[in-house]
């Protein structure tokens, strides 16, 4: 009778292997090389790989090596409430938020107590600055008035190696392609995390009165209604290096309105339950930025003309 056994799979033998090497192993001397992709590719391959690539301390170091602003008391002790930890955590946030649909919806929940910002800032790929701070989301202050996050002290500067120069061309484009944000904003009662800013820069300018350079991150939150922008503004004299003053975050609408602290972190709370994760060069985000701003400069332009129309109609007493 011929013999009419298969010969086991490539899967199947690598699978073999592995389970034949001592876990220990296996966790020291290869999962901890792994990126966060590839880790979890692996933990599909078998339930063995599984229980050993959602350890904690693996996404613990790939978090805190993405976002050093994590190994920050407050935010490792937010995150160890929340299921999953670090790996949750690396699902929320990476990458940024791009936007969800904003579907009626018949009672939104209560803000939380709190929201967490876990905010760090990039020179050519290296960390310079990270800060995590607690927003008290209930204040009768913060719930009316715009929204407005500042990630820096007053007076607190974050130095650079560009050289301010005559050839404002050069030296802008070299702030814009140098510098980097990541602002993650964590609901410790949700239980959830997202990424609000686009971590490349969508936008460099001079402020037309006082002309300081203004470098923009942008995540769309609900699609062509309400966006987030992370303003990184920096300062210095020619001959000088450039130095980053400030940092803050607002949340806007295409009408040109800034949201107000309870509407931003009512979209804030949707966009972490269903927002798109999903990952978009650097085009592709200028041209959704540069479309929500044309969206707001013509939305602008019409209630400007529909304000006019009305005074010419409006006898006078």
């Amino acid at each position: 009778m011929p013999d009419t056994t298969s010969p086991p799979s490539e899967t199947t033998q690598n699978t073999s292997i592995f389970a034949a090497l001592h876990p220990d192993i296996i966790h020291a001397h290869i999962l901890t090389r792994l990126d966060a992709a590839t880790l979890a590719s692996a933990a599909s391959v078998s339930s063995l790989m599984h229980r050993l690539c959602t350890q904690e301390d693996l996404w613990r170091q790939i978090c805190t090596a993405t976002w050093p602003s994590l190994r920050d008391p407050i935010a490792r002790r937010v995150i160890s409430t929340i299921p999953g930890g670090h790996r949750s955590i690396y699902s929320d946030a990476f990458p940024s938020l791009h936007h969800f649909s904003l579907h009626p919806r018949r009672t939104p929940p209560p803000p939380p107590e709190e929201l967490i910002s876990a905010v760090d800032i990039y020179f050519q790929g290296r960390p310079v600055f990270s800060r995590v701070k607690r927003i008290e989301t209930q204040k009768d202050w913060f719930l009316s008035s715009p929204l407005w996050v500042d990630a820096l002290e007053p007076n607190e500067m974050i130095p650079t190696t560009v050289k301010f120069t005559r050839k404002e061309e050069k030296w802008l484009k070299q702030v814009e392609e140098s510098l980097s944000v990541s602002w993650i904003v964590v609901d410790p009662t949700g239980k959830r995390a997202t990424n609000v800013s686009s971590r490349r820069a969508v936008l460099a300018r001079r402020h037309w009165l006082t002309r300081e350079v203004e470098v923009l991150y942008a995540a769309e939150m609900v699609r062509e209604r309400v966006q987030c922008v992370v303003k990184v503004t920096c300062g210095g004299k020619v001959g000088g290096e450039v130095h980053v003053r400030e940092v803050n975050l607002v949340m806007e609408d295409t009408e040109g309105r800034q949201l107000s602290g309870k509407e931003g972190v009512e979209i804030l709370q949707r966009g972490m339950e269903s927002g798109v994760r999903k990952k978009v060069d650097a085009v592709r985000e200028k041209e959704r930025f540069e479309k929500f701003t044309c969206l707001m400069k013509e939305r602008r332009e019409r209630k400007f003309r529909r304000e006019k129309s009305l005074e010419r109609k409006t006898p006078f007493v």
